[in-house]
């Protein structure tokens, strides 16, 4: 028996690879996230048990795997995007150790990922950015020292920042004195889902951009120079 954490992509149901896909449509148990991870994800599967685990706590959570583990039962257990990047699964993996259950890590399309792939832009360009940085903003748990968005800021770097949107304003107010007024940041609401939206601006337009629109959570903030830049050099990739 293993427990297979899954990451079933941003939301489009296409974006989770093979491999999941396989594993939901074979793993007679499944724990969903049911409030990121869309229920097309879960079509095709031939489980006899299938858990929403949206409201659940973690010690249900490890109780229906330890129960499935008794029974020898295989469990795909589906995040959304990539489980390894902010998918509270480290806390499981301990349980999971503790009781000596087997698991492994199905890898799966980021966030950041799809907000690239709706922007049409590459994150990485030479001479302007060859560093991504993914982070969150540290509102309901501190961050760890230098951590902080200044600190991270001063690197100038391409930022993907997660669970953020609701404090917009302070985040803009720590990087504006590192990348400055007129650096491009986009605000990508629910990246490959049907009601996906798009906000795009400066550091100095964001704030009064965002106002008028219904992005309140689940989306993702993006920051850098790659957002618009057209003067760079070509990549030596295809150089003769």
């Amino acid at each position: 028996m293993t427990v297979y954490f899954i990451g079933a992509g941003p939301g489009d149901p296409d974006l989770i690879t093979v491999k999941g896909q396989r594993l939901v449509r074979q793993c007679p148990v499944i724990l969903y996230a049911g409030s990121l991870v869309p229920p097309e994800v879960l079509a095709g599967h031939q489980a006899e048990s299938v858990v929403n685990t949206a409201e659940l706590t973690l010690d249900a959570i490890i109780d229906l795997l330890a129960a499935a583990h008794a029974r020898g039962q295989d469990v795909a257990r589906v995040h959304s995007g990539d489980p390894s990047l902010y998918g509270a699964i480290g806390e499981q993996i301990r349980r999971l150790q503790a009781l000596d259950i087997p698991y492994q890590i199905i890898p799966g399309v980021t966030a950041t990922a799809a907000c690239a792939a709706s922007l049409g832009v590459e994150l990485t360009l030479p001479g302007v950015a060859q560093t991504v940085i993914l982070t969150r903003y540290g509102s309901k748990s501190k961050l760890p020292p230098g951590e902080q968005l200044g600190d991270l800021a001063r690197h100038q770097a391409t930022m993907a920042i997660h669970l953020g949107v609701r404090h917009l304003s302070a985040i803009v107010a720590e990087l504006l004195p590192h990348y400055g007024a007129d650096c491009p940041i986009a605000v990508v609401y629910r990246a490959s889902w049907p009601d996906e939206a798009r906000v795009v601006g400066t550091l100095g337009s964001i704030v009064g951009l965002i106002e008028d629109t219904h992005i309140e959570r689940t989306a993702l903030i993006l920051v850098g120079r790659v957002l618009n830049a057209d003067d760079f050099a070509d990549s030596t990739l295809y150089a003769g």
